[in-house]
């Protein structure tokens, strides 16, 4: 397929100008399928797209289809060749200026992989749904369009369905009795943004502000939507009035439907009008607060994209950090303002910045905004689809609101939306917005914050004499920041309490706190409230302090900057792990905050047990996440906190080193002195028994019977590809790389359990062989499996130089899809940083 490149669509652009898509969609088609395909009925569905469009002047183009069989297609009447379709595109040669009428008609294959119209059957009740996700370049598995994000028109979508089936859509659907289907149409959008969920959803609505709200799930998570439908709709009502305190643009589209669909690959997608999540966020068992305090930052942060993505979209996919990067800041914002969630930028601090910092670190880094020459197509627009599009570059908005001032961010975001509502904008547009609005530099602030790479440190330096102290900020770096200084003391009547002495702002570089009256703090933090994108050090006697009392530090969003530090120490070699696991086994049994409790055990297990301690300490460093989580258990019998409880549990089930405590508990049905298990606690348990050789298929189909649902079956092909046998490691290994049948969902679950520390030597074999299979898997079934089998089906555990120059060799001499090739150089970068840190 034709990867659509920079040039091809500013050609485009300035000679087309498309007004209106009629698309009708055949989700009925049956047994009758044309004798040239070689699909079947339930392979395919019926597609008919007329386009409406104008050519500026006389020229070349083309369309965009990706077909399983082309029927037809039809230039202001006149049939076209189908067979002239050349992979992806059809070309429109010598097109005369003026208004055209393009007609073409298909048949489209559903998707297993979660691209295009994704086809999805319940193991629960058999029932079917299907559901579209086009973003980048993916419109053309559904319709024939001139897909890119400049070219925005009217949507009228019509939808023929079986019967019982309800259909959804950008703009409300109505139902003619017949199963036929009529959407609204849409205001202009970028073809990406055309959306279309059908089958026989469960649906929850009501209304707010004049406008129609749903919530759609599948019948089998019926009863576990209704019980959170109020939650979810407050959260929702609550987002939406705040939005339209600080935007003087009201909401663009006439209704608002949040689908929670089966096997969505991101975690949601701002489709106007209809935002599909996927449907994990349908709680079927317990979770804690910070989990649901994730769910409406994703929903605040998709109701943000209404207005910056779906009311003013990018010109083209360099600009896809300012969509991602001012959703991400305004969902955390808005949910700190106009929820009970208060503490969401505690969240964002412990469990989603290091994202940005991680993929900061790595050679495939780039700039927040890159140049528009770095993304000269589709294929590598997708691959900054990352930590720096996302958690840095909120991280910067952060830092600007924070330099600028709220009001006049919010003043050159009306601008913004005024100047270009239903349009397109640039970086440039953007950034000319917010100057009309302020007096300071905008455009140098982008220029050293956008348009560069890489982590800033800063380093302390504290200085006592005569009575007073100073303090000093040392940079490795070369953007400014405005931050602030936390001055703590020890408690001189109980040594184990902190107390805050003040707090003051500090510009670096350039900086000098000046002198401070009486003697130094105990402990000094840099970036004390989060507000700048920097890694933070700490001078020897604030560190001294860390260690003795950092579960006393009263901010719990001081506490995620600490932990934070303590982390990147660790990844940058400064910190030993085992004192890391000191720092928590010290800490974390008095912590309250359960982001910080579940991101530092999370660090803790995935990191510093798998990846960074030695093979030979790996069981130490077991045995102290065990002995956190039995301390934390301790704390919460009296029922006191359910959510630090459950965060306990599931660390010590996956923490575990031999079987008989986790078996009892299954065998029981419940940890002792709770809480019972749910479906969710009796998989996890079941997994971890796989991978120690506690269990067998037998126990793993019965568990599969007594839980059919779609999470059931990717527990047991977890639990599966995690026993230590290798029959079950060949199965495994044949349904990751073999198999294209196999669903996104599926092959994740699967490549989760095959690679386990404790099965080092049994598994060894496959490491070499793994390079070659990820490419071929990769050319033959796309980028969202590409990038499943590089996130997940990779060797992480093996940390070894053999390792590190099979896939150096890989990338330097196999041809692979640009989504692979990425996701293997940033594992490999992370093998390449823990190496050391590992055999020091």
């Amino acid at each position: 397929m034709s990867v659509l490149t920079r040039d091809e669509a500013q050609n485009r652009a300035q000679l087309l100008d498309v007004h209106r898509y009629t698309v009708e969609l055949d989700l009925t088609l049956g047994a009758e399928v044309p004798p040239e395909s070689s699909a079947t009925g339930e392979e395919v569905f019926g597609s008919r797209t007329v386009i409406h469009f104008t050519a500026r002047a006389d020229g070349d183009t083309f369309v965009e289809v990706k077909p399983a069989v082309l029927h037809s297609i039809a230039l202001d009447g006149q049939p076209l060749d189908p067979a002239l379709l050349d992979g992806n595109r059809f070309p429109l040669p010598a097109l005369s200026a003026g208004e055209h009428e393009l007609t073409v008609t298909a048949d489209m294959r559903y998707s297993r992989t979660g691209e295009g119209m994704h086809r999805f059957t319940d193991p629960s009740d058999g029932e079917t749904y299907v559901y579209t996700q086009l973003f980048m370049e993916d419109v053309q598995r559904v319709f024939a369009a001139f897909d890119q994000p400049d070219l925005k028109a009217v949507f009228a979508l019509t939808v023929k369905a079986p019967e019982g089936w309800t259909v959804l859509g950008n703009g409300i659907a109505a139902d003619d009795g017949h199963g036929v289907w009529t959407c609204a149409p849409t205001p202009p959008l970028a073809t990406y943004f055309m959306a279309v969920a059908a089958g026989p959803w469960h649906s929850i609505r009501t209304e707010h502000a004049g406008l129609p709200f749903g919530l759609h799930c599948r019948r089998s998570l019926a009863e576990h939507l209704d019980a959170d439908a109020e939650e979810l709709f407050e959260i929702t009502r609550q987002c939406y009035d705040r939005y339209h305190e600080k935007f003087e643009e009201p909401y663009p589209f006439d209704s608002y439907d949040q689908a929670f669909v089966p096997e969505f690959n991101a975690g949601a997608m701002e489709n106007p009008g209809l935002v599909t999540f996927r449907d994990e966020f349908v709680y079927r068992s317990a979770v804690t607060d910070t989990e649901r305090q994730t769910r409406a930052m994703v929903i605040a942060h998709e109701m943000a994209h209404m207005w910056f993505g779906d009311l003013v979209t990018m010109v083209w996919w360099d600009d896809l950090w300012l969509n991602e990067s001012f959703a991400e800041y305004m969902g955390f914002q808005i949910l700190t303002e106009a929820t009970r969630f208060t503490d969401t930028w505690v969240d964002f601090a412990v469990n989603r910045k290091g994202w940005g910092y991680d993929a900061d670190q790595r050679p495939s880094t780039h700039p927040v905004a890159p140049d528009p020459e770095a993304v000269p197509d589709t294929a590598s627009a997708m691959l900054n689809f990352d930590g720096i599009s996302y958690a840095k570059g909120a991280s910067a908005l952060r830092q600007l609101v924070t330099w600028m001032g709220e009001k006049d961010f919010l003043a050159g975001i009306n601008t913004h939306f005024a100047r270009h509502r239903f349009g397109n904008a640039t970086l440039a547009d953007f950034i000319d917005s917010l100057a009309q609005a302020t007096d300071r530099d905008v455009h140098g602030w982008a220029e050293t914050w956008l348009r560069t790479t890489g982590v800033d440190t800063l380093r302390p330096a504290v200085a006592e004499a005569g009575g007073s102290w100073s303090l000093t900020v040392a940079q490795d770096g070369t953007r400014p920041h405005r931050v602030a200084v936390g001055a703590y003391d020890i408690d001189p009547v109980d040594d184990t309490r902190l107390i805050p002495r003040g707090r003051f702002e500090l510009d670096v570089p350039h900086g000098e706190s000046g002198t401070h009256p009486g003697r130094r703090p105990a402990l000094v933090v840099l970036n004390d409230n989060d507000t700048t994108y920097a890694k933070i050090r700490f001078d020897a006697a604030s560190w001294d302090a860390v260690t003795a009392v950092l579960s006393r530090v009263p901010d719990p969003l001081t506490r995620a900057v600490v932990w934070n530090a303590a982390r990147d120490m660790v990844r940058d070699g400064e910190l030993a792990p085992k004192d890391y696991l000191a720092a928590a086994a010290a800490h974390l049994p008095r912590e309250s905050d359960l982001a910080i409790v579940q991101g530092v055990l999370g660090f803790a297990r995935s990191e510093i047990a798998d990846r960074f301690s030695p093979a030979d300490d790996r069981p130490a460093a077991l045995a102290a996440i065990r002995d956190i989580c039995r301390a934390l258990l301790r704390r919460t019998e009296d029922g006191s906190d359910a959510g630090l409880r459950l965060i306990a549990v599931r660390h010590c089930i996956a923490a575990a080193a031999q079987p008989e405590t986790i078996q009892e508990w299954l065998s029981d049905g419940s940890v002792t002195g709770g809480p019972e298990l749910d479906p969710e606690l009796r998989w996890r348990i079941l997994y971890r028994l796989a991978v120690l050789g506690a269990t067998d298929e037998r126990a793993i189909a019965a568990e599969l019977e007594l839980d059919p649902s779609a999470t059931g079956r990717e527990g047991a092909a977890r639990c599966r590809a995690a026993l230590p046998d290798p029959q079950a490691k060949a199965a495994a290994w044949e349904q990751l790389f073999s198999s294209d049948s196999v669903s996104n969902y599926l092959f994740t679950a699967a490549a989760q359990g095959f690679w386990q520390p404790e099965q080092a030597d049994l598994v060894r074999e496959y490491i070499p062989r793994f390079f070659p299979a990820a490419v071929d898997l990769a050319a033959r079934r796309g980028p969202a499996i590409a990038e499943a089998a590089g996130r997940h089906a990779f060797p992480a555990h093996a940390v070894d130089a053999e390792t590190l120059e099979l896939g150096e060799r890989c990338l330097r001499e196999a041809e692979m899809i640009p989504a692979l090739r990425r996701k293997l150089s940033d594992q490999l970068a992370d093998l390449h940083r823990a190496l050391p840190i590992r055999t020091p």
